[in-house]
């Protein structure tokens, strides 16, 4: 007896590739080699893997810590639970917490902002508990925020034990994880992202430079945070935009402020100069139709939800191929939407996207006619 398929595999023409058929392009060197304990770096907008080096191997993060404890302040302003104008009282413990200062006094109210920036730009670690007692009571109970959202995030390596990454048996994250959380700060905080790439700031009569000198030396650059300690060695979870392709690079372990400068400079470079980021598909194109049977409508147009975006060495994009994996059979109702085929991308061999393609329009349930007929139809199909 005749099986019918359950899915149809069809070719796509993506509408921005050509026809050439060159030789395919050398592919892209080896990425520098850096002075580090583990790296990773990733294209920020499609998380594609770029370069790396141990990125899942769990290390002392030091004050790449306080890019998670940011991320909690900014989710609480973002929830309305705090306004960037509300004092917080400095606690003893705040003003006496050591290692990097804002020099903030026990008992004077400053402000969430000034707070905030006193923690990016100048690593301040009394600005960092003061935040932290502020929004959670005590650090221990907002260390237990900082590791629900890092689960929320998918941060599954990490666990953190304090706000300022001081220290602390099982203080730990890795690479992988950082840019995870590098990523999710740009892109849900764009209107704070802009602090982090605060050249200085005077508080209490004292200036201080912010510690990421690449903001000084590559004008792409805005971002996130350094760190160091005598177990995490210099460590730098850097950002960098040229054109419409932002990269982040986590760098760990290294043994000077030289070389996490340098070897985050490389590997930034090396990311933009063989790797691009193209828009695919725009959020609601058309980029093909399903039959609906037993519907209002004979057909519903397929297309992806958001901004589909790729990452490829570059000089492929033009060879890159795609399939498009349609259930042989669609029936009503199906929803605006409603997830209904899978994209893939590939290059050659090897596979570069998984996207699931929607119903771009409602198809509610057809008439008694339409779905007698279609019932008649799919009989013979």
């Amino acid at each position: 007896m005749f099986q019918r398929p359950t899915h149809v595999l069809l070719s796509l023409i993506l509408a921005v590739a050509t026809t050439t058929y060159a030789a395919d392009p050398m592919p892209a060197p080896a990425p520098p080699v850096i002075g580090a304990k583990s790296y990773l770096v990733i294209d920020a907008q499609t998380g594609h893997e770029i370069a790396s080096l141990n990125p899942d191997t769990a290390l002392a993060p030091a004050s790449l810590t306080k890019l998670m404890t940011t991320y909690v302040v900014f989710s609480a302003l973002e929830q309305g639970q705090i306004r960037l104008e509300d004092e917080v009282t400095v606690s003893e413990k705040a003003w006496r917490t050591e290692g990097s200062r804002m020099f903030i006094e026990v008992g004077s109210r400053v402000s969430i902002e000034d707070l905030l920036i006193g923690m990016i730009v100048q690593s301040g670690n009394d600005a960092s508990v003061a935040l932290a007692e502020h929004i959670a009571g005590t650090e221990s109970v907002f260390a237990e925020l900082m590791n629900q959202n890092a689960t929320k995030l998918g941060m599954l390596s990490s666990h953190f034990l304090n706000a300022t990454g001081l220290p602390a048996e099982g203080h730990m994250t890795t690479a992988r994880d950082l840019a995870t959380l590098a990523r999710a700060i740009i892109a849900e905080f764009p209107d704070y992202y802009d602090w982090h790439a605060v050249r200085e700031f005077t508080y209490n009569g004292i200036k201080q430079d912010n510690r990421n000198s690449l903001l000084w030396r590559d004008d792409s650059v805005d971002g996130l945070k350094t760190g160091h300690t005598e177990d995490a060695g210099y460590c730098l979870v850097a950002s960098a935009k040229r054109d419409d392709m932002r990269i982040v690079s986590v760098v760990m372990g290294t043994s000077s402020t030289k070389a996490r400068t340098e070897g985050s400079q490389a590997l930034i470079n090396y990311g933009f100069r063989f790797f691009e980021t193209r828009l695919l598909f725009e959020a609601g194109q058309e980029i093909s139709t399903a039959r609906i049977w037993k519907s209002a409508n004979e057909s519903t147009r397929l297309g992806v939800l958001e901004d589909l975006y790729i990452t490829v060495r570059r000089g492929t994009y033009d060879k890159l191929e795609s399939t498009l994996d349609v259930p042989a059979i669609i029936e009503a109702p199906v929803a605006a939407g409603q997830p209904v085929a899978q994209l893939k991308v590939r290059l050659g061999e090897e596979e570069l996207l998984n996207a699931t393609l929607s119903a771009l329009d409602d198809n509610p349930i057809g008439s008694i006619w339409q779905r007698a007929r279609d019932s008649v139809t799919l009989w013979f199909e």
